[in-house]
């Protein structure tokens, strides 16, 4: 039985991590709208939590400038390339954010996360009254 848990907390947690990676991702995003020849990115979840789920599993390096930085890991466990978004419409600068684009997807992705963590506290209710026996 704890294994089952085990694995169904385990998945939950794979699937956060992803959500708030993909949300640090889009707030770079709409952070630099206005950074000449920056170019939007997104995570696709989807392939990320399969490949998580798969065994393909991979540390997301943090990007060091220096040789004195200290070396670490984001703490994420799913493989996290990074696509580019396709243009929709150029920009003069080089630039392809489109801020509409950017907030629909960094709102419907705080709604999935929001959606995850409220079936986990639900999950984990049901749990704590199977224990208690009521």
């Amino acid at each position: 039985m704890t294994n089952r848990l085990d694995d169904t907390m385990r998945f939950h947690q794979t699937a956060l991590n992803a959500r708030a990676y993909r949300q640090q991702v889009i707030a770079s995003n709409i952070a630099n709208a206005d950074t000449p020849n920056f170019k939007a990115r997104d995570v696709d979840f989807r392939a990320a939590l399969a490949g998580a789920l798969g065994g393909k599993t991979a540390d997301i390096a943090m990007k060091t400038t220096s040789r004195r930085h200290i070396g670490g890991a984001a703490g994420g466990t799913f493989d996290a390339s990074l696509k580019y978004r396709n243009e929709e419409q150029g920009a003069v600068d080089g630039n392809t954010v489109n801020m509409d684009v950017e907030r629909a997807a960094f709102a419907e992705n705080s709604v999935q996360y929001q959606a995850s963590v409220t079936f986990i506290n639900g999950l984990l209710t049901s749990m704590q009254r199977a224990v208690q026996g009521q």
